[in-house]
């Protein structure tokens, strides 16, 4: 550490002396992750802490101790969890950060999901309001996590009958047929991110139960046509690789009751040369009309290892630059 030094003492409650250790960490790594991102020397007895640093780097560790601390109330901290905190709640985001964002988060059996960052906050809050919501942008944003979890809390309140899990199979050109196995097992290979945030949020023994009963109904998106789907939650991802007529198709399903998220990144599109994205088209007609709401994520909401994030900050800065 250079420059000046300041020190601040302050002390964390409620006292706790298991929320105490779930905030340190086995041998404290929790508090080192902490001084090693942030640049700062972190000192605790018990409730009592000291931060030694930078005063820009100080008050931000107070902030993140203080926040973190507050997951301890209904989750287990990790080493993991730690570091993807970290990785969105850089100083410069944690000073500026809006108060309100750590309110915005979905219950689900598992404990609360909270939004990290203002786009995710925003997500989650158009998710909720709108009938019709759209997350567009790269890999690792917390896009299909974050609605797959809205959809959990959904069906867990009774605010939905079903959930629907929709996604083009476009590496199969949809030509299913020519695949081995059931539909379920035709399809399995496309929806597995949805899938494992499931597993993750409802247990495997109820994700399967809720499958057989058809509470929770898995579909290639060819599937949907001519359906109506009436107090359901659906969730469309990968929508990038939908064809305008798909798309509109998609949209027109929505019936009374019903919530639709649709997923995708444009940049990533795996349809024939020449054949135009129905997530594109649909942001260009959509962005004006009432009761849509719109989130656009960037490398810097990617909360996957921090390489991910540089890696898709390369392709944007290639892409941009037209190289």
């Amino acid at each position: 550490m250079s420059g000046k030094l300041h020190t601040v003492d302050f002390t964390i409650g409620p006292e706790d002396n298991e929320r105490q250790a779930n905030l340190a960490g086995q041998f404290d790594e929790h508090l080192r992750q902490i001084e090693r991102r942030l640049g700062v020397e972190i000192n605790n007895r018990g409730v009592q802490f000291q931060v030694i640093g930078s005063a820009q780097s100080a008050a931000a560790a107070v902030e993140l101790l203080r926040e973190l601390y507050a997951l301890t109330a209904d989750e287990v901290l990790e080493p993991a969890k730690v570091h993807l905190y970290l990785q969105e709640s850089g100083v410069d985001q944690l000073l500026d950060r809006r108060r309100d964002e750590d309110e915005v988060a979905v219950r689900t059996r598992k404990g609360l999901i909270r939004a990290r960052g203002m786009n995710q906050a925003q997500y989650l809050r158009d998710i909720r309001d709108y009938d019709l919501a759209f997350g567009v942008g790269p890999a690792g944003t917390g896009k299909t996590y974050l609605a797959v979890a809205s959809a959990v809390e959904a069906l867990e309140s009774e605010r939905v009958s079903r959930l629907l899990l929709v996604r083009p199979a476009v590496e199969a050109g949809e030509r299913l047929g020519f695949l081995p196995g059931d539909l379920a097992q035709k399809i399995d290979p496309y929806l597995r991110p949805m899938y494992d945030a499931l597993y993750e949020m409802l247990g495997f023994e109820k994700v399967n139960k809720l499958l057989e009963r058809n509470v929770i109904e898995i579909a290639p998106l060819a599937y949907m046509r001519g359906r109506t789907l009436n107090e359901a939650f659906i969730i469309l991802d990968e929508a990038q690789n939908t064809t305008v007529q798909q798309m509109k198709m998609f949209l027109t399903r929505i019936g009374y009751g019903s919530h639709a998220v649709v997923t995708g990144d444009v940049t990533q599109t795996d349809l024939p040369r020449g054949t135009e994205s129905g997530l594109r088209q649909a942001i260009k007609i959509l962005k004006d009309v009432e009761g849509v709401g719109f989130n656009f994520f960037t490398a810097r909401d990617v909360v996957r290892h921090p390489l991910v994030r540089r890696i898709v900050e390369a392709y944007e800065k290639s892409e941009g630059g037209g190289s």
